[in-house]
């Protein structure tokens, strides 16, 4: 078992890690938003599973218990934000992705520099905070199944992308019927399985080109049928090609 910590104030800071570097279990007394400039961030708590690269932030609410695991070398910044602020930054109650542009990047990781003084910090934390509520969430997000059933077939297609299980498939492993699995989907994850087996799919493959996949080995292992096919459902949920997406996660302005 994961050791657990309870972290009193949400730090400001800024940290390297290498590839499969675990923060174990633990929680903060205030809100925090996490930002890797290089590298990619899974964060797990008993809600899901949040992953961020170096183009989105995960903000963390105050209190939520959450695991971090790295992958690839990561370079991360965390920016901890009062509790009991009357203007909260982000009004989420669960962990989320958040945007993060050019502007808000170079906030981050001047924020979390160690040389500033208290009256720089104070300014550039305000520049922050109006642009922060001005970005979109993003919902790379994988929900945890409650439903044991759920969780059975949801394991059976994680241990193998590459193998296009149908929804028929899946019920018959679980012993249930296909209109049954398929309204489990719907309730629990608030989607088709063919969307979900998507978000996983995209959510493995963050993982792989974090770690120096190349995009055909990773377009193959989540079960693409080819790259080509690959590269355009990446593009469309990300808003960049794998490839591109790949050589972002090493950081070429990491500071």
């Amino acid at each position: 078992m994961s050791e657990i910590r309870h972290q009193p104030v949400a730090p400001t800071s800024t940290q390297s890690r290498a590839g499969g570097d675990v923060i174990d279990r633990h929680r903060h007394d205030d809100h925090q938003l996490i930002y890797v400039s290089s590298g990619v961030l899974a964060i797990r708590t008993e809600h899901g599973s949040w992953i961020a690269p170096n183009d989105r932030a995960l903000w963390i609410p105050a209190h939520t218990w959450h695991e971090h695991r790295f992958y690839g070398r990561s370079r991360f910044h965390t920016v901890g934000f009062p509790a009991g602020d009357p203007k909260p930054v982000l009004d989420a109650r669960t962990p989320a992705v958040v945007a993060v542009d050019a502007l808000v990047r170079e906030l981050l990781i001047a924020l979390t520099s160690p040389d500033l003084i208290r009256a720089e910090t104070r300014h550039i934390e305000a520049v922050l905070r109006d642009r922060l509520r001005r970005v979109a969430e993003q919902p790379i997000m994988l929900p945890v199944p409650r439903d044991r059933r759920l969780a059975q077939v949801c394991r059976l297609v994680e241990a193998d992308l590459s193998r296009p299980y149908t929804l028929a498939e899946l019920a018959r492993h679980a012993h249930v019927g296909e209109r049954t699995l398929s309204r489990l989907f719907r309730e629990e994850f608030g989607m088709t399985y063919p969307q979900w087996r998507t978000r996983v799919r995209l959510f493995h493959a963050m993982v792989m080109l974090a770690e120096d996949a190349t995009v055909t080995d990773t377009a193959h292992a989540c079960g693409w049928a080819s790259a080509s096919a690959f590269v355009d459902i990446f593009a469309q949920a990300m808003g960049t090609t794998p490839g591109t997406y790949r050589a972002g996660v090493f950081g070429p302005r990491e500071r």
